[in-house]
């Protein structure tokens, strides 16, 4: 397949032009012009370039790429390593960041859902990121926390009462902890993303509601694995997710 087809199919299938964005979506390095073999990961870390060069990839498909806004734009150092690499190599670098949280089916936070076994009732924070819904079942925290912790194979971080009886949860994936006031403005049980504000602790302790960081890399491995199935199968195309581990 053209790499440029490949992007515009993504752009659509992704609504990437809809999101306001910290940093570029679609392609953001441009390799060889045939795609064939994709490395799909969370970051463009260099681990994860040496692991696309050690499969012969011709292009990698991350979450969070490079080029955001605000960041020093001089190419020396780290950054100039991880781009001589995939300029060496003739890689391709493709990112979607926002428009990846935010699919309906694919999206790291739909996603999510399906891996825990929520249901989505609505939708909230900017940009329609958020989602809030219900566990498969009421349970208490401690229960909850243990269902996250198999399922994201990652021990969470739980601000509550254990003994707490959930029913409704909102969750966004990543750094989204600054919607956990909107979050309790609806009503919800507990609230789960990424990570965690020191002001947050103190909210979830006066509000009641539970706030449960359950790591930002691991609630967004689950939307550029779905992503790269999808274009395997409907593509056709020799995709691979590689998880490189990060504990935050």
């Amino acid at each position: 397949m053209k790499r440029d087809e490949l992007v515009r199919y993504l752009d659509e299938l992704l609504e990437s032009g809809r999101f306001r964005d910290y940093c570029p979506n679609g392609l953001q390095v441009e390799g060889v012009r045939d795609v064939r073999r994709i490395v799909a990961g969370v970051t463009a870390s260099q681990a994860l370039i040496d692991a696309a060069i050690e499969r012969g990839a011709d292009t990698l498909l991350v979450h969070h790429g490079w080029f955001w806004r605000g960041e020093d734009g001089r190419v020396t150092g780290f950054r100039k390593a991880r781009m001589q690499s995939l300029l060496k190599h003739d890689i391709n670098l493709v990112a979607y960041h926002l428009p990846l949280d935010g699919h309906p089916e694919l999206g790291n936070n739909a996603q999510l859902a399906k891996c825990c076994g929520w249901s989505i009732e609505g939708r909230f924070g900017e940009q329609d990121l958020g989602c809030h819904g219900r566990v498969s079942a009421p349970c208490i925290l401690s229960d909850l926390v243990r269902s996250i912790s198999t399922q994201l194979r990652r021990q969470p971080l739980a601000i509550g009462d254990d003994s707490r009886r959930i029913e409704r949860i909102a969750w966004c994936s990543g750094g989204a902890q600054g919607y956990f006031e909107e979050a309790v403005a609806l009503g919800v049980d507990a609230y789960l993303s990424g990570e965690i504000s020191e002001h947050s602790v103190h909210l979830a302790r006066e509000s009641g509601v539970a706030f449960i960081a359950a790591g930002h890399h691991a609630t967004e491995r689950f939307g550029v694995r779905a992503l790269a199935s999808h274009l395997a199968e409907h593509l056709g195309l020799e995709c691979e997710f590689v998880d490189i581990d990060n504990p935050v």
